[in-house]
């Protein structure tokens, strides 16, 4: 789950309509402009979140986060806590969850009406009784008016980096207006060093990722590639969405203002991600975004250098069920193109630099067995 863009303080965004649908192209437009309800509501969410369903931060309150010394030792100690979190329950909590769940089931048998048990007792086992959480990451902005954007992402980072498994500096929206600019070599420099110290001050858990525009010329990512390696950025989301519009669209909202996202960026955005990995030597892991509709479009980010893959604006055409659908054809299609596992697709189009990192992973499971010869 990805929490999408949130500022410092609180903004409207631009004016409605902002968001527009491309349906002969399957595409979005929109130009929502950090829309955001600021740090201080989502934090707050963030906390009914975890307390609902655990995670990173859960139980940690705001009043623990007054200084930078209170707040590490905080994020120290939740870090202990979520990991004991992954531990299997005590028999004591789970004997407390079978005295709720029979006291539930008494309540609702009692209704006499076997249907209205069978759904009560489907939703209490599959709803409560066991915690639902995963991966939350968190998309940090800045304000519209602000000139400190090292400030407010530091504002981010602070509040709500206890709560994220993963942070991300989004430099690449084109609807806030001087945004892109921070993608220039000195200002990125500058602004991921200051970041990563903010994130090892505050969340040092989380990984920092940096979010890249599709529309950066090649001479552009390259600088953004050395600024990317000399830092030692967490990570790469290729890409955010264009302002460019392609000849083949057909919609009639095709001339709306805005950053354009679906299916056609789907190569646009596939391409910067293979130049992006092989301009880091496939060093820096790439999170792959834009146009994903398939196990196909999936394959194709992964085999171009993505480790992992975000689907959003396709996701308003197909709905939550083709998350399902690319897991199941992404599964086909790597097992009939003779591969084990997707991480032996990753960066195939790249091929020296995948036969290197294929000889470093097989070098490395001989030394792994070898030692477990040795330790036998």
């Amino acid at each position: 789950m990805h929490r999408d863009s949130v500022t410092p303080l609180p903004q409207p965004g631009n004016a409605k309509p902002r968001s527009f649908r491309l349906v002969e192209d399957k595409g979005v437009i929109n130009r929502f402009g950090f829309n955001s309800e600021g740090v201080d509501m989502v934090r707050q969410h963030l906390i009914d979140y975890r307390e609902a369903f655990g995670g990173r931060g859960a139980g940690l309150k705001k009043e623990e986060t007054k200084s930078d010394e209170e707040v590490i030792v905080s994020v120290e100690s939740t870090t202990e806590e979520s990991r004991k979190d992954t531990s299997e329950p005590s028999e004591e909590e789970e004997g407390d969850a079978v005295i709720e769940e029979d006291k539930a089931l008494r309540i609702v048998k009692s209704m006499g009406n076997s249907v209205m048990w069978s759904l009560g007792w489907v939703w209490h086992h599959f709803m409560t009784s066991q915690p639902r959480t995963g991966i939350l990451g968190v998309n940090l902005g800045k304000n519209k008016t602000s000139d400190d954007e090292i400030g407010d992402y530091t504002t981010g980072i602070r509040e709500l980096g206890p709560y994220a498994d993963y942070l991300v500096i989004n430099v690449s929206s084109p609807n806030t207006p001087g945004l892109r600019s921070l993608q220039q070599r000195e200002p990125l420099q500058h602004l991921l060093t200051s970041t990563l110290k903010a994130r090892n001050s505050y969340a040092p858990h989380a990984p920092l990722f940096v979010k890249l525009a599709p529309d950066l010329t090649e001479e552009e990512m390259e600088d953004v590639a050395q600024v990317v390696m000399e830092t030692g950025i967490d990570g790469m989301i290729v890409s955010n969405t264009t302002n460019a519009r392609p000849d083949s669209l057909l919609s009639h909202n095709k001339h709306e203002v805005g950053g354009l996202s679906g299916a056609p960026i789907r190569d646009r955005s596939t391409e910067c991600i293979r130049t992006m990995y092989r301009l880091t030597n496939g060093s820096i892991p790439i999170i792959g975004v834009g146009g994903v509709g398939s196990g196909r479009d999936a394959y194709d980010k992964l085999k171009a250098g993505a480790s992992l893959i975000q689907v959003y604006s396709m996701m308003v055409y197909e709905g939550p069920g083709l998350i399902s659908r690319i897991r199941k054809e992404l599964a086909d299609i790597v097992e009939e193109n003779g591969y084990s596992s997707v991480d032996e697709v990753v960066g195939a189009d790249c091929e020296e630099i995948y036969w290197d990192r294929r000889e470093e992973r097989v070098k490395r499971k001989m030394e792994e067995a070898e030692k477990e010869i040795v330790d036998l």
